[in-house]
């Protein structure tokens, strides 16, 4: 256990992996990490769960991540599947318009609205499942020192008891203010784009159906944002004016009186918050300093216009949770995490950029500015990407642990998103993930195992891949072998030119092979990545 008072704990780690911060982010984290049978300790300031919302949606790549948690079946209370987000000018003309699918090249849908305190609580019921999480609430991290082998935290409640932990590793999931980030002195590179706008939490009074149900306002006279935020629940922001001030925007009456275009009044919907934010573009210049790593927002923020702020945190801690437990089982040597900022950045720095070039479409209040703008994009002269929605399966890595050949680069189709289908296996019928399981895997048009040395196929099932022959719905097919009901998996593999893929678990391909020497060759330079 934890040590109190000023002594040090023991010289016994009290966790493998310490997480400060229980948010979403820390909260997926510590459950990924239990899963796999780790001692995750949660350090989390506040005594109980944040009862407002922050984040309004989740992509399809985050529902599947979150689906493997367990935790799919809560969908329905989480959220709502979203149709459509429109961009529209001041005379109601679309200016950006992108449909969204009900069900992704993920398996789920490709946007969902969500009422964030329902998906935490969700989460939290998930996590107390787990014998080896424990969360230390109502305690505030106070000190952190790395020795090398190991960190001890300490924190102190609101009564000032001091409490010391130790653990191999430390990950600050603590949010815009990470006092994790700052204690190891890591910097952040902020882009300067950042607007007031007044938050409008609703809860409505009898159904309505909005549709499109995600709407950008590109008004000059008030840039407007109206989202879905869960069932029964909807949000509406309103930027800050020129010559306003935010103690003038930040009132109920001003709140209620902005709502009215909406047919939005005290008499149909209860207002259950009014807060005035500023969003900011930044991102950590470093993720890992020896012991300590950061994610989500102490690693990155962004304008919320993409949707992404959630999202990205979920994908790094995704990219991380499966490199830490290989790094722990000593598997793989602690470089490998180096990996986890070298890929993730990049990434973050795309959806940023792209959600600031959403933003400077909306955020003008210029009545000669946004003519142009309106004529620009209505004649289709604008670039802002698919309205930031991520509706292929994701950007590729470019760098990281992927397989490069004899080269330097990726091959292709190595650092790209593997989809993900329907599949039948041993009279079952659903989800790839659902059916044959998460985690790294081997899939062919032919049987990975034959083609495999038993050496090579030692190795992966020793790391808990799954190698799976895939064969085309009717066709004769060995027993064991997996059917590609929704014929995904075997089109992938012809588009690739490739027999054999090898999938991380988090979702991206490290590499294609068409045959068995470059499968061997694929094997060993994934093994040899690992132990550098």
């Amino acid at each position: 256990m934890c040590s109190a008072g000023s002594g040090r704990g023991p010289d016994t780690p009290d966790a493998d992996v310490l997480v400060v911060g229980y948010g979403p982010i820390g909260q997926v984290l510590s459950i990924l990490l239990a899963t796999r049978g780790w001692r995750v300790l949660v350090v989390e300031r506040w005594e109980q769960p944040y009862t407002l919302p922050r984040a309004t949606s989740f992509d399809g790549e985050t529902a599947r991540t979150l689906a493997s948690l367990g935790v799919a079946g809560s969908y329905p209370e989480i959220g709502l599947p979203a149709d459509a987000y429109d961009w529209r000018n001041a005379e109601g003309r679309s200016l950006l318009r992108v449909e969204l699918a009900e069900r992704g090249v993920h398996g789920w849908p490709e946007t969902t609205t969500m009422h964030q305190p329902a998906l935490e609580a969700v989460l939290c019921a998930r996590a107390e499942e787990l014998p080896n999480l424990r969360v230390l609430r109502g305690y505030e991290a106070a000190d952190l020192v790395d020795d090398g082998t190991g960190v001890e935290l300490t924190a102190t409640d609101t009564a000032g008891e001091r409490l010391r932990c130790g653990a191999s590793w430390v990950v600050g999931c603590d949010g815009a203010n990470s006092f994790v980030r700052d204690h190891i002195g890591v910097r952040r590179t902020d882009l300067g784009f950042s607007f007031d706008w007044l938050l409008c939490d609703v809860v409505l009074h009898e159904p309505r159906v909005f549709s499109p149900l995600n709407v950008q306002h590109c008004d000059p006279a008030r840039p407007t944002t109206a989202v879905g935020s869960g069932p029964g629940r909807r949000r509406w922001e309103f930027m800050r004016l020129p010559g306003e001030s935010v103690a003038e925007l930040n009132r109920a009456e001003t709140a209620w009186r902005l709502l009215e275009r909406f047919d939005v009044t005290p008499e149909n919907a209860t207002l259950h918050r009014h807060a005035v934010y500023s969003f900011q573009a930044a991102w950590a210049d470093e993720w890992r300093r020896g012991r300590v790593l950061l994610a989500g927002d102490a690693a990155h923020l962004m304008p919320p216009f993409t949707g992404q702020g959630m999202c990205a945190g979920i994908r790094d801690v995704l990219n991380l949770s499966w490199k830490l437990d290989l790094v722990l089982r000593g598997a793989a040597g602690e470089g490998l995490l180096d990996t986890y900022p070298r890929e993730r950045v990049g990434h973050v720095r795309e959806a940023i950029d792209t959600a600031v070039r959403l933003g400077r479409v909306l955020c003008v209040t210029d009545a000669a500015t946004a003519t142009s703008r309106d004529a620009s994009l209505l004649a289709g002269g604008a670039d802002t990407g698919r309205g930031g929605q991520r509706g292929a399966a994701g950007p590729p890595l470019r760098t990281g642990l992927l397989y490069t050949g004899i080269g330097t680069a990726p091959v292709p189709p190595a650092g790209e998103v593997m989809p993900q289908g329907r599949v039948r296996h041993e009279g079952a019928t659903g989800l790839f993930d659902e059916v044959v399981g998460t985690g790294p895997v081997l899939l062919g048009s032919a049987d990975p195992a034959v083609a495999l040395e038993e050496s090579e196929l030692t190795f992966l099932t020793g790391l808990g891949t799954r190698v799976v022959h895939m064969v085309a719905e009717g066709a004769e097919a060995a027993p064991g072998a997996v059917i590609d009901v929704d014929e995904v998996y075997l089109p992938f593999l012809r588009a690739a030119r490739a027999r054999f893929l090898l999938v991380r678990p988090d979702h991206h391909i490290y590499g294609a092979a068409r045959t068995s020497r470059e499968l061997a060759e694929l094997v060993n330079q994934f093994r040899s990545g690992l132990v550098k």
